[in-house]
């Protein structure tokens, strides 16, 4: 549609908005005679208010036209994927500022994930909590950010909320740490507390999963009613606190070496107490440990007759071995505790007035560090030395249920090492951790019990 400008006389100054209506009035000499007469720069008005509006309409028309394209590309690559081409995946996804893509274990529901562009890396995070920081404006829009996100989530506590992509970073570098985390069953929690289904079964004699039965019916006879039995695991998410005092000095004139402590020794700390609780906690203001005397499920292979103490012998292993779920198989690993490695080292199987080494052949090469196939990792966490009861189990860590609250959360005080000018931080994170199988199984052809975790007995 046309316009007009401000002139005494609004139609001799229509301005023209397309070629045809330019065409048309530079065709009437009387109109253009008018506009040069115009001794309020008309014709100087008529040129500028036709250029603005040719420009206004054609962007308008370029920016719809880029936006359509798009729109129809971004679809036709959602819905068609051409021949030796990967699926594209147009999900949007923003960039963290520590310049890499998010990992797996970042979850954007989770309460820090609205404070991920607050921060480029930890160090800025810690140093910007730190109470000595000289705040700049932004600084403090970012403490009261943050501040303001974790009252409105645990407001029983004071500190900060960690940024969930912080907090994610922190965990894949723990995975790589940790034993249990990275093989159990993780379930996410939106509240302190979580009932968990589980099946409650102790027999697949004349049942399957507590109560299922299968038989061969005729054609149009009766039914046989059956059904499963259902309970639930709990998880109650325990408070587990990583504590550390920082020289002032590296907060002040050493950022990179800071970040580096920070992302390395913090998640590998948590990891540590993690591992500590899944595998021998008492359940008692902290997990359930996997191999704890609380848990029901686990199933004890006596040592043999005559053994002598502190020894491991290959029937042990394979008597170990025949007592885990068949279905564990496949994701079972030994846990033994490092002074376990002699005896698994000379371990041999007698024959005859003879015999051969099973595990270790010779001192050239390292140890072969699985047994029967399945890994074995060594580790000071277990709960048992040599000889004692836990300082060897066979363990499949997917009926273990990791319970993570999926917040943590820091705070700084010059307080308790002033005198030696320090910082002290804390790092709260809230997870639990529970067996999923509440007791063993006695198999269908009525044999010993079998369970996905397995302990050789104490020889003493």
């Amino acid at each position: 549609m046309s316009t007009t400008t401000t002139g005494a006389d609004p139609e001799r100054l229509t301005i023209p908005t397309s070629a045809a209506e330019l065409e048309a009035m530079l065709g009437d000499s009387k109109a253009m005679q008018r506009v040069f007469a115009d001794k309020n720069g008309a014709f100087g008005e008529f040129i500028t208010n036709y250029a603005r509006a040719v420009h206004d309409r054609d962007l308008s028309v370029a920016t719809q036209v880029k936006e359509e394209t798009q729109r129809v590309l971004a679809q036709w690559l959602r819905d068609e994927q051409p021949e030796g081409v990967g699926r594209i995946d147009l999900t949007p996804r923003e960039v963290v500022a520590t310049g890499s893509a998010r990992n797996h274990l970042h979850n954007p529901k989770a309460m820090g994930a609205a404070l991920d562009r607050e921060f480029e890396n930890s160090a800025e995070y810690f140093r910007t909590i730190w109470h000595n920081t000289n705040r700049t404006a932004d600084m403090q829009a970012k403490i009261t950010r943050i501040r303001n996100a974790f009252s409105s989530t645990v407001p029983s506590e004071g500190g900060f909320l960690i940024p969930e992509v912080l907090r994610s970073e922190m965990l894949r570098v723990s995975l790589e740490a940790g034993i249990v985390r990275q093989r159990a069953r993780v379930i996410p929690m939106e509240t302190l507390r979580v009932p968990f289904p589980a099946v409650d079964s102790t027999s697949n004699v004349s049942s399957v999963y507590g109560g299922i039965v299968g038989y061969w019916t005729e054609e149009g006879a009766a039914l046989t009613e059956s059904q499963a039995s259902f309970g639930r695991v709990v998880l109650d998410a325990k408070k587990l606190t990583a504590y550390t005092t920082v020289p002032n000095e590296l907060l002040s004139d050493s950022v990179g070496s800071f970040q580096a402590f920070i992302d390395q020794i913090f998640p590998e700390a948590l990891a540590f107490y993690e591992d500590i609780a899944f595998l021998k906690g008492s359940g008692v203001g902290e997990p359930l440990g996997v191999l704890d005397a609380n848990n029901a499920a686990v199933v004890q292979v006596a040592k043999e007759t005559g053994q002598a103490a502190s020894t491991i012998v290959w029937e042990n292993i394979v008597k170990m071995f025949s007592r885990m779920l068949p279905s564990s198989l496949d994701r079972a690993v030994w846990i033994c505790s490092i002074d376990c490695f002699p005896e698994l080292a000379t371990m041999a199987l007698s024959v005859g007035t003879g015999g051969s080494a099973i595990w270790l052949n010779n001192g050239a090469a390292g140890p072969p560090m699985t047994i029967l196939g399945r890994p074995v990792i060594f580790t000071e966490k277990a709960p048992g030395t040599l000889g004692s009861l836990g300082d060897i189990s066979f363990v499949d860590f997917g009926f273990y249920l990791v319970g993570d609250r999926q917040v943590m959360s820091a705070m700084s005080s010059p307080h308790f090492k002033f005198s030696q000018d320090q910082t002290a931080y804390r790092i709260i994170e809230r997870v639990d951790g529970r067996p999923w199988l509440q007791s063993a199984i006695t198999p269908q052809n009525n044999g010993p019990t079998l369970s996905p975790f397995i302990q050789l007995a104490a020889r003493a």
